[in-house]
């Protein structure tokens, strides 16, 4: 990259009034992005209608492909050749691209993928918000893998989160996620860009082979008994003109004969470091006796209903997940061990985080879930919960 890209890689310091689908493009562009391999769908199509004029500013390629197989395929293949790497869809495309994702996993190749999800199943209302994509992020193809889901919930947090979401790809080569919706990928609010410097200071770059070493791929390490990420490299020139990997592979990218050894490391590389993959947020939970757990958009009406119903002498607290998968299980448990009450808002009415929340939560407490779908919760939705469940 030139110094003249590099320069205009990065807006001048200051706030700016941007949409949540350009606020996340221009995350990812300070994150380093070089290529974005896309189909135009609605609600996610102002990404590649902003990164088609972004992209080639900073030395980047913006593809628009013939459909959403070919998308993340050249995704998958930028990403092999040392080029930071994503895409951005909606819950149908995501379909078409599940295949794919499963073998990105299966060799380790990091990118981004960006769902703003819309109502399904099928093609349903397509610029209605629904949360209704969260099982197949987590199961994003045949087999057994882990990804990594962050539910950003306003347009500075689709900034910030999608370079940590590219951190997250460099750091543990796998799928990430970015959570986002019609409403969150369609709303405006001002965006505070930090400079340059503070922006670099939170990057991963993508290594060179000559700084990577022998292995290049992930491996359990006999001596300490805990799994080494290598950071990924420019794989394509690692091998000369011809990149071999093999699947299921040992370290060296090569075949191994213990294809279970594979899969754990698969899994166990991801669920090994949650700690460190782990966000979340409280609010007011120092006394609180009921525990709203919420993601995403329903986080911001559940502020104004605690405000409320703190007014009113109820002690409930919120804890925000911002990591969603992989699910956060101890630490949750550890949170909520002495509510009297739980409260889960979610858009969906299946209640993906919900049935997570109910695996952690004493047998005696009641959970109380607030489906939504293609409608925003009120704060009074989430205000009724909580004073009934004070009585």
């Amino acid at each position: 990259m030139s110094e003249e890209d590099n320069g205009k890689r990065f807006l001048p310091e200051g706030k700016y009034l941007m949409m949540g689908n350009v606020a996340m493009a221009e995350g990812a562009i300070s994150a380093g992005l070089k290529f974005f391999g896309g189909y135009p769908i609605t609600p996610s199509t102002e990404v590649i209608e902003h990164l088609a004029m972004r992209l080639p500013q900073v030395g980047g390629c913006c593809m628009q492909m013939e459909d959403e197989l070919a998308s993340i395929n050249a995704v998958i293949g930028a990403s092999l050749v040392g080029a930071k790497a994503m895409t951005a869809t909606s819950g149908p495309g995501l379909s078409l691209m599940t295949e794919t994702i499963s073998m990105a996993a299966n060799l380790e190749v990091p990118f981004v993928f960006c769902d703003v999800q819309r109502n399904g199943p099928g093609t349903g209302f397509v610029t209605e918000p629904h949360h209704n994509d969260l099982g197949l992020m987590r199961f994003a193809g045949n087999g057994e893998f882990q990804v990594i889901a962050i539910a950003p919930m306003s347009c500075q947090e689709l900034f910030d989160l999608t370079i940590t979401a590219f951190n997250y790809a460099e750091l543990y080569r796998c799928p990430v996620f970015i959570v986002s919706d019609a409403y969150l990928g369609h709303l405006h609010e001002v965006v505070k860009i930090p400079s340059k410097k503070e922006i670099l200071e939170h990057v991963v770059e993508r290594k060179v082979p000559e700084e990577v070493g022998g292995r290049i791929f992930s491996y359990l390490d006999p001596k300490s008994g805990k799994y080494v990420i290598p950071p990924p490299s420019q794989m394509g020139t690692k091998f000369g003109s011809s990149l071999l990997i093999h699947q299921p592979h040992g370290p060296d990218g090569l075949p191994t004969p213990k294809p279970g050894q594979f899969v754990e490391m698969l899994l166990e590389k991801i669920n090994s470091n949650i700690d460190d993959i782990t966000l979340m947020d409280t609010y007011k939970l120092e006394d609180a006796e009921i525990i709203i757990v919420a993601y995403g958009l329903p986080v911001r009406s559940s502020y104004r209903a605690v405000d409320i119903a703190r007014e009113e002498g109820i002690k409930v607290g919120i804890l925000r997940l911002i990591t969603v998968w992989p699910f956060p299980l101890k630490k949750v448990r550890e949170i909520i061990k002495d509510a009297k009450a739980i409260i889960v808002p979610e858009l969906n009415y299946t209640g993906f985080i919900a049935e997570q929340v109910e695996r952690v939560t004493n047998p005696d407490t009641p959970i109380i879930r607030i489906p939504k779908v293609c409608e925003f919760h009120h704060p009074d939705d989430i205000l009724n919960a909580i004073r009934e469940v004070a009585k």
